[in-house]
């Protein structure tokens, strides 16, 4: 035989003896993971249940009860078939799992080892759940359409925080993320950090009415606000937002308003603060009063990142899944103070504003801030309507709406 046949035999043969190797059998599952009477979920969570709700509430953010009732909601949408290969992971695990990760922001492979679920798993899960959550969840979590719908929650901010024709509480928060690849500066902030903006507009009882989220961090502040479809629909009349009608006990004829923080533009329909360095005594009642209704939003945000953890910390997964789990988490918020409020949201977790007493929430312990604020805005023009409603509402707190306490915090 020559050398090249020689030769070529050879390289045949190794070529053969890879391929072998290569067929070579991988294990399915590593065993750990098919111990799963061991995981946390079977264990640990089934001793807390009947041993210590508190610790469970802790552990999910939920009670037992209410962990049951979310459950009973998604179970269909995340419920997966057994096959003869394996069985399936159960929905209670599925939303165990999600839960925990909202609750603490682990890493898939600190939860790999709690669940004994392989981290490959885990990153399809989540996003399966979370996407189960807003679907089948979305009656919680809707801006109202009907004029009867925007007058409760006016009666509400005028009843509870003493700002009529108001309809929300605007506000925006930069929620860190790690720095998407070949983004450049698009997602880094004025602070020097990476993030997305969370923009949403609360009621009086802290609850979510509309959100835009993903924005890149890079966007200017109120901008977000002026180029969103809640503020295309308000200007378009798509809402049903009642007509302009008189503060209680005047003439002048005022549309209804959403009330904000320096982050935004003075709007006929958004009102701010005005500026702090040359104020008079009716223009801090003003503010103050706007502040005191304006907090609601603040809270809200506060609330629900004291529950769900993930929000403390930069999330390092891509923009869309952050903007999932941040819209999850939101209606999570929304579901657990109608199921649950003051299980979700002890007497004490917001803050309390009473006769010009200011108590700060429990919320705030262990943390400045959950997230980051948008950046005041550079003074900006605003139209002269704008400005005359601004200025009914300043007159209107120190005559009729004019309450005793006021002028303790001025």
């Amino acid at each position: 035989m020559s050398t090249v046949s020689t030769l070529a035999a050879a390289c045949a043969a190794l070529i053969i003896l890879k391929k072998r190797r290569k067929r070579k059998r991988q294990m399915w599952v590593k065993n750990v993971f098919l111990r799963k009477e061991q995981s946390v979920y079977k264990v640990l969570m089934a001793e807390l249940r009947e041993e210590d709700e508190a610790m469970y509430k802790n552990f999910v953010r939920v009670t037992p009860e209410g962990f049951d009732l979310l459950l009973g909601k998604i179970s269909q949408a995340i419920k997966k078939q057994d096959t003869v290969m394996r069985k399936s992971i159960s929905c209670g695990e599925r939303l165990a799992l999600t839960l925990r990760f909202l609750a603490t922001g682990d890493t898939y492979s600190s939860l790999s080892y709690l669940f004994r679920i392989p981290v490959c798993t885990i990153s399809k899960i989540i996003p399966e759940v979370c996407s189960a959550i807003l679907e089948c969840l979305k009656d919680y979590f809707k801006v109202p359409t009907t004029e009867d719908e925007w007058l409760k929650i006016a009666g509400e901010f005028s009843s509870q925080w003493d700002f009529p024709n108001c309809i929300g509480a605007l506000d925006g928060k930069h929620i860190h993320i790690q720095a998407p690849a070949k983004t450049g500066s698009l997602y880094f902030n004025y602070k020097g950090t990476f993030s997305i903006v969370l923009l949403a507009l609360v009621d009086a009882n802290y609850k979510f009415l509309y959100t835009n989220i993903g924005a890149p961090g890079h966007h200017a502040d109120g901008g977000i606000f002026a180029t969103s479809n809640l503020n295309q629909a308000i200007k378009q009349k798509k809402l049903n937002i009642p007509n302009a009608r008189p503060l209680p006990g005047r003439h002048m004829k005022i549309p209804y308003v959403i009330v904000a923080d320096d982050a935004f533009a003075l709007q006929a329909n958004l009102m701010k603060p005005f500026k702090h360095q040359t104020l008079n005594g009716m223009e801090r009642v003003y503010n103050y009063r706007l502040s005191r209704a304006r907090r609601i939003v603040e809270n809200a945000f506060g609330m629900a990142a004291a529950r769900f953890r993930i929000l403390r910390r930069s999330i390092e997964l891509p923009p869309e899944k952050v903007k999932l789990i941040v819209g999850t988490i939101c209606v999570l918020h929304n579901f657990l103070l109608s199921t649950s409020g003051t299980v979700y949201a002890p007497p004490g977790t917001c803050d309390r504003d009473v006769n010009g007493i200011f108590e700060p929430g429990s919320w705030r312990n262990g943390t400045n801030i959950p997230f980051l604020d948008l950046q005041p805005t550079q003074g900006r023009n605003y139209s002269t309507n704008a400005r005359v409603i601004r200025n009914e509402f300043k007159e209107y707190f120190v005559a009729e709406g004019e309450v005793p306490w006021q002028y303790k915090c001025i």
